[in-house]
């Protein structure tokens, strides 16, 4: 081989070395810096997350650092993990002020809506719920559901926004017009609502039926049904408004979560958990159903029971296998769900026979449900040495 050659080779080796080398260099600022991102990354979000999860801290910090600081991706990871339930947000809301609820009399029209302030203490003051009324009246007047179209109308001969200036420098508070919510009815409907008594949560509900005869046990109806909207908190109105990609990444999350309890269940000997093969009204075909029932047969058969009592007990198993097997509509939609007043049937069982008993066909139209400083984040106090507690 010539000298030349040799020479060429040598140098390119080192060329490669140094390459080498230089990578390896670079790989560990890499790793430095990414270390360093991850735990400003943890040191910022386990907060956040904690409060949309309810996980517990080092869970959220694992989770993570796994998902490079992206929160939604931690989030998905814990659920599928059963470490978190669906948005926690009872104990993490902390807005002051009040919900406000008008009606007609005639209950064709009712507005709602959410006003907040700093303290609970200006939520009580004469001047703030004064605020409250005037809102709420020019609200229902103007039929209006959004607050940008309350701030260019006048009030008193000036524009709404001049005006809640001049009330927040006389209350001394930050004061907010959050949310507003009108519905107006059309033909054979009727509007009701339902406002607390602590005035922090509250609900309308508009309902349709055919006989404009039965107006008054009507409306009775769907102030009962806001109470239920109010209190259980329902998003959707049935299993058919339900996403199909909501319902397979709910699926994910309700499985994990059931087997993860069952684990503590089991430890401590209690029975566990059904883990169910659905989790909504919308996957059960037909087919499925008819499936079921002729297993039921079966069964019956083989257990030689008297032919004449199979229908009974067949229809009681589907209620109970369509119980177990629809838990997603149970905890999303309204017409799933326990009624409140009579826990032993369904929202939809219950209209139903609310129905039959006045000969007309009651629908729900749609609902609209306020509860004071919803998704608003509560400060936590003292956070750090909370975390700082837990990883030592």
């Amino acid at each position: 081989m010539k000298e030349s050659t040799k020479e060429a080779l040598k140098q390119a080796t080192e060329a490669i070395a140094n390459a080498a080398q230089h990578l390896k260099d670079e790989a560990k600022e890499f790793a430095k810096e990414a270390q360093k991102q991850t735990q400003e990354i943890s040191a910022k979000l386990v907060k956040e997350l904690r409060n949309k999860t309810d996980a517990g801290i080092m869970e959220c910090k694992n989770a993570l650092k796994e998902c490079a600081g992206n929160i939604e991706e931690a989030i998905e990871l814990l659920r599928k993990k059963g470490l978190s339930k669906a948005a926690k947000k009872a104990d993490r809301i902390a807005a002051e002020g009040v919900i406000a609820l008008k009606v007609s009399p005639d209950f064709t029209k009712a507005t709602l809506i959410e006003v907040n302030s700093e303290t609970d203490f200006v939520a009580k003051n004469e001047a703030f719920q004064e605020l409250v009324a005037n809102v709420l009246d020019l609200a229902y007047k103007r039929s209006l559901n959004t607050t940008e179209s309350l701030m260019e109308l006048q009030i008193n001969g000036e524009i709404f926004e001049t005006y809640l200036k001049q009330k927040i420098a006389i209350i001394g508070e930050n004061i907010v017009i959050r949310r507003i919510s009108t519905i107006v009815c059309g033909q054979n409907q009727i509007v009701n609502g339902y406002l607390h008594h602590n005035k922090k949560i509250g609900a309308i509900t508009l309902v349709n039926l055919k006989n404009t005869a039965n107006l008054e046990p009507v409306q009775e109806l769907a102030k009962h049904l806001s109470m239920q909207v109010a209190s259980m908190k329902p998003k959707y109105i049935s299993y058919k408004d339900l996403d199909s990609n909501i319902v397979s990444k709910e699926k994910i999350a309700i499985i994990a979560e059931l087997e993860k309890e069952n684990e503590e269940l089991a430890r401590l000997k209690k029975p566990l958990h059904h883990i169910p093969i659905y989790v909504s009204r919308s996957e059960i075909t037909e087919s499925i159903l008819e499936q079921k029932k002729e297993e039921l047969r079966t069964k019956l058969k083989a257990e030689n029971k008297p032919e004449q009592i199979w229908d009974k007990i067949i229809a009681g198993q589907i209620e109970r296998f369509m119980l177990d097997n629809t838990i997603l509509d149970q905890r999303l939609t309204l017409l799933a769900q326990a009624y409140t007043l009579d826990d032993k049937k369904t929202v939809q069982q219950f209209i139903e026979q609310k129905s039959k008993e006045i000969n007309d066909e009651i629908e729900i139209a749609s609902f609209v449900n306020f509860e004071l400083g919803e998704g608003i984040e509560k400060k936590i106090d003292n956070f750090a040495q909370e975390v700082a507690a837990q990883i030592k």
